[in-house]
């Protein structure tokens, strides 16, 4: 009995030791930059649960720094990163694939991640979101939900593809609908999305689609107490108000941070632009309002599992 238990525990030992048992060669340090805060129940908050997300599935440490706007910002915040032992950085903006362009030879041995650009290097990564097919869903519910034939967009940027995946889906819908859109050029100035908002409003628009991160949820607010429907951005604000959030356009970020760090660990992080869509569940319609017909409702479940498999938006 003591001879069994001592070749036992022997090959215990040589089984860990020849790492039959699932383990990284080494401890892995992942960082992450924000252009805000990770307590803006928005873009950033979502960038901190996908840092959450990976730190639970694959036991990696993690740093993060916020209000990194500038390029000297940047710098200093990934000198600090690395000196900490960062291996990964995330950079949670499109402004940072400018800023690891600059610096990304500088830290050959750091894996640079980033969300929205096409830059990339051999240490540079980016990941983006293919935003137009959810804007056109989001459209298609407010060509259908609008009582008025008028609906507003605020948004944040041109480039951003779901604003004309937005007017798309409105005509698409709703030919006789009229679409406003307003920019803000910045994703943090909630007063101009309010004014813009209000513009809107007072000329008749009453379905609204932020496309703004930090503004969504003001410009949510303002519709409910108007008695207007809006649709939610990046998260699910149905639980804002079921009865003024029609859906939501859900860009589910943790899968991204996940699907990523899962390319690191299998030395696969191509060094290129990365694209997802609903094809990889990287994103999703939120829960719909009862206000919406179940017959609309059945019917955008169907375009949106006729999309996941072709790929093709409706025409």
């Amino acid at each position: 009995m003591k001879t069994c238990s001592v070749m036992l525990i022997s090959l215990l030992i040589f089984l860990t030791g020849c790492q039959w048992f699932p383990s990284y060669e080494k401890d892995i340090q992942v960082g992450m930059l924000v252009e805000t805060t990770i307590h803006d129940q928005a873009w950033g908050q979502q960038g901190y649960k996908g840092l959450q997300t990976i730190q639970e599935e694959y036991g990696v440490d993690i740093y993060f720094k916020e209000g990194v706007k500038n390029y000297n910002q940047t710098a200093a915040a990934v000198e600090d990163l690395v000196q900490q032992g960062a291996d990964v950085i995330f950079g949670h903006s499109n402004i940072y694939g400018n800023h690891f362009r600059e610096l990304h030879q500088a830290y050959p041995e750091i894996d640079f991640i980033y969300f929205n650009g096409q830059f990339s290097a051999e240490n540079v990564t980016s990941l983006n979101f293919d935003a137009r097919a959810m804007g056109f869903f989001a459209g298609m519910v407010a060509g259908e939900m609008t009582k008025s034939n008028k609906v507003g967009l605020i948004g944040v940027f041109e480039w951003q593809p779901e604003v004309e995946g937005f007017y798309e889906g409105v005509i698409y819908q709703n030919p006789k609908a009229e679409v406003d859109i307003a920019l803000t050029n910045s994703w943090e100035n909630i007063e101009l999305a309010r004014m813009h908002y209000e513009q809107m409003s007072e000329d008749g628009a009453d379905v609204f689609y932020p496309t703004g991160d930090l503004f969504t949820a003001s410009i949510i607010e303002e519709a409910q107490k108007d008695g207007n429907f809006a649709i939610g951005y990046v998260e699910d604000h149905a639980s804002t108000g079921e009865y003024t959030v029609l859906t939501s356009t859900v860009q589910k970020v943790d899968e991204v941070y996940r699907l990523a760090m899962e390319r690191y660990i299998d030395g696969e992080l191509p060094g290129k632009a990365m694209t997802f869509d609903f094809q990889e569940g990287a994103i999703e319609m939120g829960r719909y309002s009862p206000v919406v017909p179940d017959k609309f409702q059945e019917k955008m479940k169907e375009v949106v599992e006729q999309y996941k498999e072709t790929g093709e938006l409706p025409q």
